[in-house]
């Protein structure tokens, strides 16, 4: 994800990085050489009316196809909005957990099993993440879990569950010892509980893409209606049909490149969850609770934040 802090609105116009233009000037230069074919035809190759000159058609299409990108963009939005508050609460959950364990005590727990609980739970925003993004966690975890826990979260398929599985077992080994009274075990349960809901939540996105038929059927329709806009415009405005065409083209085709990317909210592209950086974020606020420093943070740049 890319970040920018608020800028002028003539500098907005000229915003590169983080927007989708880069990735649409060819095709936007295809649009733009049609046109051109358009106008040539119109004005020397063929006189003759082609029955393209009306207008009626291309609006009734641009509107419908406007309300199906409407529809595509809120669709992928929901999407993206639902992972950033799964991202929220598991910030939420990790702070709660870590509190608990630092109050909710019978007896004074070692300072080395609090840590070992925290470790662990530090540890799954960044395993939640690799998985989301099917990247190799090993580096992470290593540098977060001890040998013998970072050995069976490795072994395992679903390596958020499984340090969700050592940190229940954590607790219960605590009651067990009367350490954690009994309501206290309600509490960090419920607690876990919501961490499951995050992790089933943001695997639900994951493994439930939009329909393909649907998103395909708009692909097809955006640039089949850009392609053949020039034609219908060339009678009316004539050695300007390539200017309004690919205008339109482009405010088409970047709706439809914008829903592509955050339909996919994991994912790395510019709009994408800034993953990286909300995973550091969790892990350095229950290193606050403990008391610990901050974590190092990379410097950002003076106007573009670039976050993964």
């Amino acid at each position: 994800m890319i970040i920018r802090p608020h800028l002028h609105w003539f500098r907005m116009l000229l915003a590169w990085r983080g927007s989708v233009l880069p990735q649409l000037l060819p095709r936007l230069f295809l649009i733009f050489c049609i046109a051109i074919v358009a106008v040539a035809a119109h004005d020397h190759l063929l006189p003759v009316s082609l029955n393209l000159n009306t207008t009626t058609p291309f609006s009734l299409l641009g509107i419908a196809l406007a309300v199906f990108l409407g529809f595509r963009n809120n669709a992928s939005y929901d999407r993206w909005w639902e992972a950033r508050k799964l991202w929220g609460q598991l910030l939420n959950e990790s702070r709660s957990l870590t509190r608990q364990a630092l109050t909710l005590q019978n007896k004074q727990l070692p300072k080395e099993d609090i840590k070992e609980f925290v470790a662990a739970l530090s540890a799954l925003p960044h395993a939640l993440r690799h998985q989301l993004r099917n990247s190799d966690p090993r580096e992470d975890l290593a540098a977060r879990l001890p040998k013998a826990l970072f050995d069976r979260v490795i072994a395992s398929r679903y390596k958020p569950a499984t340090l969700l599985l050592f940190l229940g077992e954590w607790v219960q080994r605590h009651a067990q010892a009367g350490t954690i009274d009994p309501m206290a075990v309600l509490a960090f349960d419920r607690n876990l509980n919501g961490l499951s809901d995050v992790i089933g939540g943001c695997e639900r996105i994951v493994s439930t893409p939009l329909p393909f038929a649907y998103s395909v059927m708009i692909h097809r329709t955006v640039y089949f209606f850009c392609a053949s806009l020039p034609f219908g415009l060339v009678d009316s405005i004539g050695i300007f049909t390539p200017v309004f065409a690919v205008f339109v083209a482009y405010t088409f085709m970047a709706h439809e490149a914008i829903a592509s990317q955050i339909e996919e909210p994991f994912g790395t592209d510019d709009n994408d969850l800034a993953l990286e950086t909300m995973s550091l974020g969790i892990e350095d606020a229950m290193r606050d609770l403990l008391g610990e420093p901050a974590l190092a943070r990379p410097s950002s740049q003076a106007e573009t934040y670039v976050l993964t």
